[in-house]
């Protein structure tokens, strides 16, 4: 085998055997079946004339990894032999050399003891050698040692070529061993339990032609897991065959062709195998097989070297690696395994040891790695390829070459990872430069929108990234990408000319600033994305943007919170922005927009029929002018229009509601806009009314039926809600907050058909109808609680007796649904859960509240100040059939000064396990909640129930719970805020064996 040499071996194997009895049966059987897997094998017949036997025996014996030892009848009759032996056995103990014994004919008590006929052969032997005391002693030692180990026994199997072949797999497992580790120790870290994961899913023990697919982006690692599962579990099928580098064989002239030879070959073991993919695979239909498609892009590639499934045995199994989602979907693989990037310890030690030679990092360089871990984001290729570009160089060239990594990809990376935008139609790619230069972590539905307006069918664009790993959608329906293919969509782009303003798309703020300030745009630019708080004032020539006619997405923003507008110019020349789409300029500088006579611009609209599909601009100057009502069904097409933050706008076009595409309309901060025209019909999703001079809503609000999220927050002048509301059967969120004015809500408002989030407040509202206590226990309702402040009926929880009556803001989530009741005693907060919990087995796997308070309760068995609790577990613990969740707890406090950072941040609770299989500590997030600022410490309670994945993933990773952890994001900074105290309790089921009460599992020794 190739992989011999890397322990200096120049065989695999040495068979010792008596050339009389077995060189023409069973060892040449052996020898044949071991040439055929490829393993290099000596038997006394390779020697070459005019050697000397003995020392050219010895030499062998020394450079073979493992010895087979064929013990038949007349063996011991044979000094030639027994020196053999004794010299094997010394290899054996000197080099930890594997020595297989193979008893041919011959039971293993006689080899050990010499008796039988095996003895009488010794004895003859012995007669002539009986002074040769020491001799004689040396070889009954070695045959009573050899004869005691592991090996083969023809006698227990029943014909020679079974024989043969489990000797001949034995060996294969045992050559992994020998070799494998190191190929490990070199190229291969943190791959464990990502192999035992696929082998589980290749269900290999069980019945049945599966076919698994490993998916993931460009070096990944896709094909060394699949290597490391190949080399795994190959021994275990009758033939087997890793065909590497579909895509790029296949592309070559006649390369399926030879494709498919090479797989007959190495499956059937034959070199001159005929191509007649029927007869061939007639032949493997009755045989184990395992196949591995490496790197494959499209169906047809699977479709010509195999055909299909169906004739394969049902213990055959088929792993195919490919870029394409699509590809394993076309040839009905059912079961995907998606790659993931290397966890942050795993990705520095593979780093490491190429960068360094070790698995850490060199002294002073500890900083300069962790950059890399940045910018390389677990990805293996990254890590190799810069581990060894950086291997023995001075500290100044890693922060000059680092500093080089953030513009300039390095072209061994852009080359692997360029195969999967090649493939892509225009369209697709120019999908992937707007999200790579514009869109991370935008809400797929507003790129969707923007990129259907730009003609590029984004429904099959966007599916189509998604199944190649260009891109991924995650949990909150936000676009995310790969630092590194964010880096390959930019490279591509500055590939496109050397001159920025020849190029396609600019977010470098350098390359913008050189092109507004020099007034260099052409009409190649498509897109710009400026963040102003990283330039000196720019002023903009009144031509600037005339010079870009392709222009599709315009966006000037700050990162600074209170970041000002840097681009300024005193007007702009028509026609200004005829193919934009997406229109973002925070603080615009002009009185109106591009045009000097507003009504002119909206005729150009006419002739210019894509204009402002997309107007996102925060304009805190915008002028209160606004075209005459009649032209607004020209922008037919408008999708978004934000004028945040418009201090002059006093009215609205009356028909701005009822824009047919206009999806969300945002008008915060117009602190001089009165009124709202009336609605006819519209499909507004979203309305952001913060701070407006309203002071009531227009009835035929209820119009707008997909309104989902309504913010009235600091609207001071608002004094009713329309009656109309409750007819909103969308609606999700109603943000009420500092509303000082408003006083009561509309006692129909629990009409509404579906649980909503509820803000109310700093409103002066005194009166809770019956009709929010619904709301309340069916979604979320913020309330401010003073004296004044009165409910119909309170939920069981805000009862006297349950909590000290005191100011407070609470929140109940629907995943707990406690029931309002009339009944006495008041339930206390330690009942609630114990009714919960007994009575309705807690059938939603997990829930939260939220309440005031700044102590946890005391039956929380685990408690620590702070966010972080130690557990101590004993290893056992996922075995226990009683534990079967956990109640977790925390005091979360905020400061006034973070109300900047917006209302809501994401609380989450993890539980940190170690396993036993690699040592390492794994975190699992069991929680998550988006919570609101609040100006007092509350109480968060919680539960999560371990469901059957949970317990399946931690029984099979031999996990020991070791921490718990609470996290709020964004970081608050100060001490005074974030988590302040922590705690967990254990939910056991009831014991059917025990009479104690089962309420006993909350450990309740406290009377609150």
């Amino acid at each position: 085998m190739a992989s011999s040499s890397q322990n200096n071996k120049k065989y695999d194997v040495f068979v010792s055997f008596r050339g009389e009895e077995t060189r023409d049966n069973f060892t040449s059987h052996l020898y044949s079946a071991l040439c055929r897997q490829n393993i290099q094998t000596f038997i006394d017949d390779q020697l070459n004339r005019g050697d000397e036997i003995s020392e050219s025996i010895v030499n062998a014996i020394e450079a073979s990894a493992i010895s087979v030892i064929v013990f038949s009848e007349g063996y011991a009759s044979s000094r030639w032999c027994l020196d053999e032996l004794v010299k094997i056995l010394e290899c054996k103990k000197e080099y930890a050399q594997i020595v297989i014994p193979v008893f041919y004919r011959v039971d293993p008590s006689d080899v050990r003891n010499q008796t039988g006929s095996f003895g009488d052969s010794f004895s003859k032997l012995e007669e002539k050698l009986k002074e040769n005391t020491e001799k004689l002693r040396s070889w009954r030692n070695a045959l009573k040692e050899a004869a005691s180990l592991s090996g083969f026994h023809s006698l227990n199997i029943r014909h020679e070529s079974e024989l043969t072949n489990e000797v001949v797999n034995h060996i294969l497992k045992r050559l992994d061993e020998v070799f494998q580790p190191r190929d490990n120790k070199n190229q291969l870290v943190g791959v464990e339990s990502t192999v035992d994961e696929i082998e589980s899913l290749l269900g290999v023990e069980s019945k049945g032609v599966y076919a698994l697919g490993i998916w993931g982006i460009g070096g990944i690692g896709k094909t060394a897991i699949a290597r490391a599962i190949f080399d795994k579990i190959s021994g275990d099928f009758e033939c087997s065959c890793f065909l590497e580098n579909v895509r790029e064989e296949s592309q070559r002239p006649g390369g399926l062709a030879c494709l498919r030879q090479k797989l007959l070959s190495n499956l059937l073991k034959d070199k001159n195998v005929m191509p007649y993919i029927d007869l061939n695979f007639r032949r493997l239909s009755r045989m184990k097989v395992l196949i591995v498609f490496d790197d494959v892009t499209c169906f047809n590639q699977l479709e010509s070297l195999i055909g299909s499934l169906d004739w394969l045995t049902p213990v055959s199994r088929i792993i195919i690696t490919t870029r394409n989602k699509q590809v394993l979907r076309n040839w009905g693989v059912s079961k995907i395994y998606k790659m993931q990037a290397l966890e942050y310890h795993h990705a520095l030690e593979l780093f490491c040891r190429h960068a360094f030679k070790q698995n850490h990092p060199d002294v002073g360089y500890e900083e300069l790695s962790s950059k890399v871990m940045k910018y390389a984001q677990g990805v293996p290729l990254a890590l190799k390829v810069l581990g060894c570009f950086l291997h023995k160089r001075e500290k100044e060239v890693w922060e000059s070459a680092i500093d080089k990594l953030q513009r300039i990809l390095h072209p061994s990376i852009l080359e692997v990872l360029k195969i999967s935008y090649d493939s892509l139609d225009d369209k697709e790619k120019n999908i992937f430069l707007d999200v790579a230069c514009f869109f991370q972590g935008e809400d797929v539905n507003l790129v969707m929108k923007f990129h259907n307006a730009s003609g590029f069918y984004p429904e099959i664009g966007i599916s189509v990234l998604v199944d190649k790993s260009l891109i991924a959608i995650d949990s909150y329906n936000k676009i995310r990408m790969h630092d590194l293919l964010q880096e390959l969509g930019r490279e591509i782009v500055r590939q496109e000319s050397i001159n920025p303003g020849n190029r396609s798309r600019l977010w470098h703020h350098e390359d913008i600033y050189e092109v507004l300030t020099y007034n260099t745009g052409t009409e190649k630019i498509e897109g710009i994305c400026l963040d102003m708080s990283k330039v000196k004032e720019l002023r903009l020539n009144p031509n600037t943007f005339t010079k870009m006619p392709k222009l599709r997405f315009l966006k000037f923003y700050s990162s600074l919170f209170n970041g000002e507008n840097k681009c300024k110019m005193s007007y702009l020349q028509d026609p200004g922005f005829a193919e934009v789409k997406y229109l973002h300029w925070h603080g615009y500088p002009l009185k109106s927009l591009p045009s000097n006579d507003i009504e002119q611009l909206w005729d150009r609209v006419k002739r210019y029929s894509k204009l402002n599909q997309i107007i996102h601009a925060a304009c805190h100057k915008l002028i209160a002018k606004i075209p005459n009502p009649t032209l607004m069904p020209r922008m037919k097409k408008l999708v978004i229009l934000n004028l945040r933050g418009s201090k002059s706008l006093k009215s609205l076009p009356s028909g701005i509601f009822n824009l047919e595409f206009l999806t969300k309309l945002d008008l915060s901060g117009c602190s001089k806009l009165k009124r709202l025209p009336e609605i006819s019909s519209g499909n507004i999703s979203w309305l952001f009314l913060r701070g407006i001079a309203i002071e009531e809503l227009p009835s035929s609000i209820e119009r707008q039926l997909r309104l989902s999220w309504l913010d009235l927050s600091d609207c001071k002048r608002l004094k009713s809600l329309p009656s109309s509301l409750y007819r909103l059967k969308s609606l999700g969120i109603l943000d009420l907050h500092g509303c000082s004015n408003l006083q009561r809500l509309p006692e129909c408002l629990g009409q509404l058909s579906s649980p909503i989030t509820c803000n109310l407040a700093k409103t002066n509202i005194e009166r809770i109808p019956e009709s929010i206590i619904q709301l309340f226990v069916s979604g979320y309702l913020l309330l401010s609680y003073g004296e004044r402040f009165e409910f119909v009926q309170k939920p069981p929880f805000l009862e006297r007796g349950c909590l000290v009556l005191q100011p407070f803001l609470g929140i109940v989530e629907d995943t707990l649904r406690i029931q309002h009741t009339n009944h006495t005693p008041v339930l206390r907060l330690q009942e609630i859960w114990q009714e919960v919990w007994l009575n309705r087995g807690f059938s939603l796997g997990k829930g939260h509240i939220v309440l005031p308070g700044n102590e946890i309760p005391k039956w929380f068995e685990f408690q620590s100040v702070g966010s972080f609790i130690t557990l101590d577990m004993p290893p056992d613990f996922f075995n226990n059939s009683r534990v079967q969740g956990i109640a977790f707890s925390a005091i979360l406090a905020f400061s006034d000064r973070h109300v900047d950072y917006g209302r809501w941040f994401s609380f989450s609770f993890e539980l940190k396990v170690k396993t036993t299989k690699d040592c390492g500590t794994h975190d699992t997030r069991l929680f998550q909640r988006r919570v609101n600022y609040v100006e007092s410490d509350h109480l968060h309670l919680g539960h999560y129930l371990f469901c059957e994945e949970d317990f399946n993933g931690f029984w099979k990773c031999n996990c020991i719970p070791e921490a718990v952890h609470f996290n709020v994001f964004p970081p608050l900074e100060c001490q005074c805020c974030g988590v302040k105290k922590c705690g967990i309790h254990l939910l056991h089921t009831p014991d059917p064996t025990s009479m104690e009460d089962p309420s006993t599992c909350f450990n309740c020794n406290e009377e609150d």
